[in-house]
């Protein structure tokens, strides 16, 4: 089993959110050496006891994130940001707490954000953020450091 686990959020009816399963999907269609990808959905902390039964040592959790940046960022957001900061979220456990349950676990949890657009019912994914989730999975193809990604 891979060392790395990638646990994408969202909810592809909402928009920008879509932008974890869309992740997921190119993960899907064409895997990522070295890396597991798993779609959590609107509802991630379904997936914590498929996860913990990995026992990956790195987790990447990438999910559409409001951080008042231009639409398409990415950024390593810290644990501690999590909790203070106001989430636009369609999820039903907030993700510090998910964060926290893998921890427990898992020796390296990293949360990556990526700055929708629009995230309402029905529309489509942004371009902006179609094109981002493809440079991040370019990126994690390509071997990329997570040290080279912004951290908010």
């Amino acid at each position: 089993m891979n060392e790395n686990v990638i646990l994408t959020v969202g909810n592809t009816m909402m928009g920008d959110d879509g932008a974890g399963p869309y992740l997921a999907q190119l993960c899907s269609e064409n895997p990522l050496p070295n890396w597991t990808a798993l779609d959590g959905g609107s509802a991630p902390e379904n997936l914590v006891h498929q996860i913990r039964a990995m026992k990956p040592k790195r987790l990447i959790i990438f999910d559409a994130t409001e951080m008042e940046l231009p639409v398409g960022k990415i950024r390593i957001i810290d644990k501690e940001l999590i909790a203070e900061m106001f989430f636009v979220s369609t999820h039903n456990l907030p993700l510090n707490f998910l964060i926290e349950q893998l921890e427990e676990d898992i020796p390296e949890v990293i949360f990556i954000g990526i700055q929708p657009d629009l995230v309402s019912f029905g529309f489509p994914m942004s371009e902006a953020v179609k094109s981002a989730v493809e440079f991040f999975y370019g990126f994690l193809k390509e071997d990329g450091s997570l040290n080279e990604i912004a951290r908010l």
